[in-house]
């Protein structure tokens, strides 16, 4: 725990330097709520900018922060100075995936706090977003383990990140994409939180994004066997 702690608290102090990660977190909640208050149209749902906007956050913020974040320790050798400090793979993973669950579970709370939700709601929003970083995360982790680089990470990622951040909003325009995004976790994050008003989960939005979470964690575990960390 304390070699976990420890490389929370790395992760923390790093961020503050690295205005590139730093904004992943920051830029969508606060562009969530310029919109939400300014924009007023009539017949536009309640909370349209939050869902959209969150259903983005969840594709992109997780995504790119984690894959960059261990693929500029892989390339600096910053993982191999850890590993030689006793700090095993897993201590590294789960401190460093802690903290940028933790910080875009943050960025969500604030884009939870602009939209019109009650309690019951808000409790609803946050745990459906829990579970879309969460496998984002297991993304962005496959991606770093697998690239040697920052910029092979950044070359992987920025694609994949569009794909995931963008579908949900495209699928509302286009019913051929819809068909294809139905099976993507960050599509049924956007469903779930179109519908949090009836309190209801979909059981096979939940089951899509279990078998997205398990699909991309073995993904993981096949990067880290064959590249490692170090």
């Amino acid at each position: 725990m304390n070699n976990i702690f420890a490389i929370f608290k790395k992760q923390l102090k790093d961020t503050i330097k690295n205005k590139t990660v730093l904004i992943q977190f920051v830029m969508l909640p606060v562009l969530t709520v310029i919109m939400n208050n300014a924009v007023k149209i009539e017949g536009m749902p309640d909370n349209f900018f939050v869902n959209l906007f969150a259903a983005m956050f969840i594709g992109m913020a997780p995504l790119t922060s984690i894959a960059s974040v261990i693929s500029e320790e892989k390339e600096t050798n910053t993982l191999k100075v850890l590993v030689m400090s006793d700090v095993k793979p897993y201590e590294y993973l789960l401190g460093t995936g802690s903290y940028i669950w933790l910080m875009c579970m943050l960025g969500s709370a604030v884009m939870c706090a602009a939209g019109n939700y009650t309690y019951k709601e808000a409790a609803l929003f946050m745990c459906i977003m829990a579970a879309g970083i969460l496998v984002s995360l297991l993304i962005g982790a496959a991606i770093g383990v697998s690239s040697k680089t920052q910029m092979t990470a950044i070359s992987v990622t920025v694609p994949v990140m569009m794909i995931f951040s963008f579908l949900p909003m495209l699928s509302m325009f286009n019913s051929s994409i819809e068909k294809i995004a139905r099976f993507t976790y960050s599509e049924q994050v956007s469903r779930l939180l179109g519908n949090i008003g009836s309190l209801q989960i979909d059981t096979k939005s939940l089951l899509i994004i279990g078998a997205n979470m398990v699909v991309f964690l073995l993904i993981f575990i096949f990067s880290y066997r064959k590249k490692g960390l170090a």
